[in-house]
């Protein structure tokens, strides 16, 4: 690879895995590159869906190579791109149409399913399918970037997830108590295809030979990777998320050698015994929501998470909260991901932690 200190990035990151801590816990801080003229890459789920559904891609890669050469990626942060067609691309590539507009930044399907009966779970792997364009549109990344960023690996909101948008969560919610041996069929065929996708995703991205990269942005050197979550999960209740969530849940996460659990509001912490009990999962991602204080304010929440065995990734604190609070949390499995005015600054941050500890 030609990413700078890579191989000591890589060090670094193993070790994170392993709960191993080398002499601090992990930063991943970017900045403008020092003596340059900082290149911005505009890039929303809507913007690289379209760049997908076309596939005119010169573009976008030249723009996102750009930008990876004038920035700096302090620490153990890696350049990598996110190729996505939004957050619902799972339920697309059963069948569902993915909606845009261009003033919105996101994309969206409408549901498809009126009746599960009459549903029947199939990956759609022809020519112009959605799933066929991710490929390529990974494929190509993967050439392009000639090891200079890594691709990442997809946010697939499989699961739960996947059937919230097929059928609509308010309509899913119904089904959960109106007809549920029809739900856990169609979940449990949802479920095998999972395989499927992450080794598509897996293989177009060269993942065994670059890594894999998170969507929240955490790398793992070697060995199948990704962010895993069930945000559907926060409209039920635990003894309906230990039914139907929990196991699919469980399922991901023995399948990934490595996995961190996006754990989006709130109104889904009645799982979170559940979750932390699944042996499998290394890493939380905590996400207050909107309106809700930052995560530095749970600091009760942060500390029963790595008291059950699991790492943290947090993603929200300044630089200034880093350094004067890093060490009420463990440094095992802790990595904080953040951006600084400089390269100096950056630096500085990295050297100030590490002297801390």
């Amino acid at each position: 690879m030609n990413i700078q200190d890579f191989d000591s990035k890589k060090n670094y990151w193993a070790a994170f895995w392993q709960k191993e801590v080398i002499d601090r816990p992990l930063i991943c801080v970017t900045s403008p590159k020092k003596d340059t003229i900082p290149f911005w890459h505009m890039q929303t789920d809507r913007i690289a869906a379209q760049v997908c559904l076309s596939e005119n891609y010169d573009p976008f890669f030249e723009s996102f190579q750009k930008s990876v050469d004038t920035t700096f990626y302090g620490g153990e942060a890696i350049p990598y791109v996110n190729l996505t067609l939004g957050p619902d691309q799972y339920a697309a590539f059963l069948g569902a149409k993915i909606n845009a507009k261009d003033d919105y930044d996101t994309t969206w399907v409408h549901s498809i399913v009126d009746d599960w009966s009459n549903f029947e779970v199939k990956l759609d792997k022809c020519k112009d399918s959605y799933y066929t364009k991710m490929k390529k549109f990974m494929e190509y990344g993967t050439k392009f970037a000639n090891s200079n960023f890594v691709i990442g690996m997809l946010d697939l909101h499989s699961n739960m997830d996947a059937l919230s948008a097929l059928r609509g969560p308010q309509d899913l919610c119904f089904d959960l108590m109106d007809c549920p041996e029809d739900v856990h069929r169609v979940l449990n065929e949802v479920r095998k295809t999972y395989n499927d996708v992450f080794e598509m995703a897996y293989t177009a991205g060269d993942m065994a030979k670059t890594g894999s990269m998170g969507w929240a942005p955490t790398y793992a050197p070697s060995g199948k990777f990704a962010v895993i979550q069930c945000d559907f999960s926060c409209m039920i209740s635990p003894s309906q998320a230990r039914e139907f969530v929990i196991p699919a849940i469980a399922e991901e996460a023995s399948f990934l050698d490595h996995c961190v659990y996006h754990y989006d509001g709130k109104d889904a912490l009645g799982h979170l015994d559940d979750i932390l009990a699944i042996k499998e999962i290394d890493v939380i991602q905590w996400v207050p929501g909107d309106g809700q204080p930052r995560s530095i304010e749970w600091m009760d929440l942060l500390k029963k998470i790595q008291k059950a065995g699991k790492g943290l990734w947090l993603y929200d604190w300044t630089n200034e909260e880093i350094i004067n609070n890093f060490k009420e949390l463990s440094p095992q499995g802790l990595v904080f991901s953040t951006s600084a005015p400089t390269q100096q600054d950056a630096e500085k941050l990295i050297e100030t932690v590490t002297n801390l500890m």
